[in-house]
């Protein structure tokens, strides 16, 4: 299984939106590496949904529920989507300045390609990821 993170503006979509939707397709991705990265998607991956703009902050944990397929609005062929569900909340967002300070992240593509929408999280990030939103709600 695979983990992604998906960057959304809160805005236009938000984790609160998906809490209520329990289901969409993860669209409006442009990008060609980012395209790249959606296009090698699994059924049962897991996503962390992170706000952009003024929150940058992880809020939520997804989960794939389809294989990549054909972006529906049919804008461009190029485009495609997958369908996710949600997960849970994270006991507490993980912040983007929290990200930087630690060292766990260096040269975590979040932090490399910062404009980059959707982006690999290895196992060692996801499981620090966690840790930090545990431990900031036990303070």
């Amino acid at each position: 299984m695979a983990r992604w993170l998906l960057k959304t503006e809160p805005d236009c979509y938000s984790w609160d939106d998906l809490a209520r939707d329990k289901k969409t397709a993860w669209d409006g991705v442009t990008n060609a590496l980012a395209l790249k990265h959606i296009r090698t998607m699994k059924k049962g991956d897991e996503a962390l949904i992170y706000h952009t703009g003024d929150e940058r902050a992880a809020i939520g944990i997804a989960e794939i529920t389809s294989a990549p397929h054909p972006d529906p609005s049919g804008e461009s062929d190029k485009l495609v989507v997958v369908d996710i569900k949600l997960r849970k909340k994270l006991a507490q967002p993980v912040t983007l300045s929290d990200i930087k300070a630690d060292p766990a992240f260096a040269g975590w593509d979040l932090l490399r390609i910062g404009r980059l929408s959707v982006v690999p999280v290895p196992d060692a990030i996801w499981e620090r990821l966690l840790e930090l939103s545990d431990a900031e709600k036990a303070q």
